[in-house]
């Protein structure tokens, strides 16, 4: 089975960068947003706060649930958003209508079957710095900031092959 401990560090995405990905994408108050390494829940938090969507936050660091629960709560959003403390390969995610993930290739790589298996076909998937190898990305957007570009990758599920 998969181990309890983060597999990657905790780098978080600066908020207007986020709110441009969001918009990118096109979320919006039908979307349930799940965010894969929520660290301090600042995109399920942005999901609901500026677009109205609902937010699920997964992490299995419980240091950042913790973070992630108050933040929401100052932010006035605790009706909207959860946050969860989970290994993401032991996850369901079938709910989803956009999925966020910052995490490395190789994770990226380990959670696509499970993304393709569980997301209905027009799901929105967007991974910020990484790819998903062989799978194609239907568009992506390079950002700048102040201090770090972003290249956010995006993927919709596709439907099944009759």
């Amino acid at each position: 089975m998969y181990s309890n401990q983060p597999d990657i560090g905790y780098v978080p995405t600066p908020q207007d960068l986020l709110e441009d990905v969001l918009r990118w994408v096109k979320v919006g108050a039908d979307d349930v947003v799940y965010d894969l390494g929520c660290g301090d829940g600042r995109v399920a938090i942005a999901a609901a706060e500026k677009f109205g969507a609902r937010g699920v936050g997964i992490d299995i660091d419980p240091d950042r649930i913790k973070e992630a629960t108050e933040n929401a709560k100052i932010a006035a959003v605790s009706d909207r958003v959860i946050f969860r403390q989970a290994n993401l390969f032991n996850s369901n995610f079938q709910e989803a209508t956009v999925i966020f993930i910052y995490l490395l290739p190789q994770l990226n790589l380990r959670l696509k079957p499970q993304l393709l298996e569980q997301l209905k076909p027009g799901t929105r998937i967007v991974s910020r710095d990484f790819d998903m190898g062989e799978w194609t990305p239907d568009a992506v957007l390079h950002l700048t900031h102040p201090e770090e570009e972003c290249t956010f990758y995006f993927w919709s599920i596709p439907s099944p092959v009759k």
